[in-house]
């Protein structure tokens, strides 16, 4: 019996290293080889470009030219390997980086040709890099003597920040469009010699006169370079929409207004207040607003046909027949596929001209498309069902679909081919009404069957009852009243408590503040699994300052680090734990901007950050 259990323990063990080993097999066969850079530097400024692969097994690595380039230092070499535990799945990585610290010899935009390396005699290549260099505004390279002057005028106003510094500019992809066409617009943040800790929106414009679709930014890199009226700035793109203008002649598009918090250092004209205290920063909170824009809308010319499905764009059409040869009583599927980019959404589907006896039923619609900055792409399928009642030999005409093409700035109409559709005579009785192919078409009420009078309605055995037999008087019958009375008097009582409740607001936020930290925790969790720097960092700041503000009720606009441990000491909260949490605000403001291994730092937040609100729910009660 022992030998027996010893001979399955050494199955197992020799099956689950086999599966480590296929596993690690797997993961050699999918090597990723990735280049990165920053999109934008400043002429005269130094930039590291790195090349990661997923592998340690590199044998020969070839950088391409920095022809445009100075190599300052490069290629220096980096191996990172640890095992995570995700969800209870084990991974191992092992990544090989090549660094590069480049300097440009002039302004442009310049291309970088991918990087090679060979592996176990494949050869790989990395993505191509494009840089821009930014001209030098001067800010970077002052004399002393000018810095110090700098330094007296920030210290004699400190707290004034211009509209130079930090600014919101609304931009359209095109001044000028045809109606239904679409046009991008983005509203980008403008930020020179501040810092921003965090955005907020307060008023988003309604958009009258367009159909409007907002792009998603959640997985894109905010944060850029850009050389404005010849100074340099940090960018961040807030927004994105797509406008489908609906009208023509110009449209006004209202001003979009956002409030940013601004961390500025604290000056001391005496040394010993820097000193001793603590606080190193203060928070300026600001409304900006971006300069109001409008868009030229010229009508669609004359002469629309007319079948015009009110598309504007560029599109193709193709269509199928589910089959030639019937039998009558059954059905038949005409699928047609719209495919393009355009105004997709806002198009009406083309009709067919079915022969008079068929039984029509309205098209089956699904779109599969996505939205892009040129509009939406993709395709829309749409499924004609019809059932013949009659045999013979029958035309379906071609199908067509015009629409007003922006390249050419003319209608254009597009046809399929006719069908041609034998029906022979069907078996008496033959139905359609229960099939699966007529079950998705729901808009007739029944199914007829033609050279049928009678229809059976019921063949099952029928039980009457005599008229005086009911269940009134019953106790069935009463409790019907009954219980429907009790429950009326317990709900009534339920909401009466419950909106005894909600009317005390601050202690309803008292009670909702940890489920509601909690959730911006598991949102928090899911950018940092994603590897969204600004937006993880953005959503535990929310978290932990949202959490004091709701466990205080005090609001988040009378909040700040000056304060925060003299609200926390009226509830007890040990002063250990409080400098932990402003510690955990500062190491996060920073990290969110800071070099270094993201990872790693983004672990140990959001770590901290959990720990300190569940340590802070134990501590504050009410």
């Amino acid at each position: 019996m022992i030998k027996v259990r010893n001979k399955t323990k050494a199955v197992w063990l020799l099956m689950l290293t086999l599966l480590i080993c296929s596993a690690q097999l797997k993961a050699d066969d999918e090597i990723t080889f990735t280049a990165k850079a920053p999109s934008s530097v400043i002429m005269g400024g130094q930039f590291e470009v790195a090349y990661t692969i997923n592998t340690n097994k590199v044998n020969d690595f070839r950088a391409p030219s920095f022809d445009d380039f100075d190599v300052l230092i490069g290629p220096s070499r980096s191996v990172q390997s640890y095992t995570s535990i995700v969800n209870g799945k084990t991974s191992h990585v092992n990544n090989m980086t090549y660094t590069y610290i480049l300097m440009p010899r002039k302004e442009g935009t310049y291309k970088l040709p991918g990087a090679s390396v060979s592996i176990k005699g494949k050869s790989y290549t990395s993505n191509a890099l494009s840089i821009k260099v930014l001209p030098d505004d001067g800010s970077s390279n002052q004399s002393s003597s000018s810095r110090g002057r700098n330094q007296q005028d920030v210290s004699r106003s400190s707290n004034q920040v211009t509209g130079k510094d930090i600014f919101l500019v609304g931009q359209l992809s095109k001044t000028k469009a045809s109606e239904q066409e679409a046009v991008l617009l983005t509203y980008k943040l403008y930020v020179a010699s501040v810092s921003v800790s965090s955005i907020r929106p307060v008023k988003i414009p309604d958009f009258n006169g367009f159909h409007s679709q907002e792009l998603d930014l959640s997985n894109s890199n905010r944060w850029d370079l850009e050389n404005y009226k010849g100074r340099n700035y940090r960018t961040a793109v807030l927004q994105q929409v797509v406008l489908f203008p609906q009208r023509s002649g110009q449209i006004n598009i209202e001003p979009a207004e956002y409030e940013v918090a601004i961390e500025q250092p604290m000056e001391f004209e005496d040394p010993f207040d820097a000193f001793f205290n603590m606080q190193s920063s203060t928070t300026i909170r600001k409304k900006i607003v971006s300069p109001a824009i409008s868009l030229n809308v010229d009508a669609l010319p004359a002469g629309k046909p007319l079948d015009f499905s009110g598309g504007v764009g560029n599109f193709s059409l193709t269509s199928s027949i589910s089959t030639n040869e019937i039998k009558a009583n059954e059905a038949v599927t005409i699928k047609l596929v719209l495919s393009g980019t355009g105004n997709m959404k806002l198009i009406s589907s083309p009709e067919i001209d079915f022969p008079s006896d068929f039984e029509v039923y309205d098209p089956k619609v699904e779109d599969q498309f996505r939205l892009t900055a040129q509009g939406l792409t993709g395709n829309r399928v749409i499924e004609y069902l019809a059932i013949p009642r009659h045999e013979g030999n029958f035309k379906i005409p071609a199908i067509q679909f015009s629409y007003f093409d922006l390249k050419s700035k003319s209608y254009k109409t597009l046809r399929t081919n006719e069908f041609s559709l034998k029906v022979t005579k069907g078996a008496a009785g033959s139905s359609t009404s229960t099939g699966g192919v007529v079950s998705n078409y729901t808009n007739k009420e029944d199914l007829k069957i033609l050279g049928e009078d009678i229809r059976f309605i019921k063949l099952n055995d029928v039980k009457l009852h005599p008229r005086d037999q009911f269940i009134h008087g019953t106790l069935t019958y009463r409790l019907m009243y009954i219980i429907p009375l009790i429950l009326f008097v317990v709900l009534l009582a339920f909401n009466a408590k419950r909106a005894k409740e909600n009317s005390n607001i601050a202690l309803m936020r008292t009670k909702k503040a940890n489920k509601v930290a909690r959730a911006r925790m598991k949102n928090a969790e899911k950018l940092l699994k994603e590897g969204n720097k600004s937006q993880f960092y953005d959503e535990v700041l929310r978290a932990l300052w949202g959490y004091i503000s709701d466990k205080l009720t005090i609001p988040l606009s009378k909040l700040s680090k000056d304060n925060i441990e003299e609200e926390l000491t009226k509830y007890g909260v040990e002063n250990e734990l409080t400098n932990q949490f402003i510690n955990t605000l500062n190491e996060c403001e920073f990290a969110k901007f800071a070099p270094g291994d993201d990872n790693q730092a983004m672990d140990k937040v959001f770590k901290q950050a959990t720990e300190l609100i569940g340590r802070m729910e134990d501590v504050i009660k009410h």
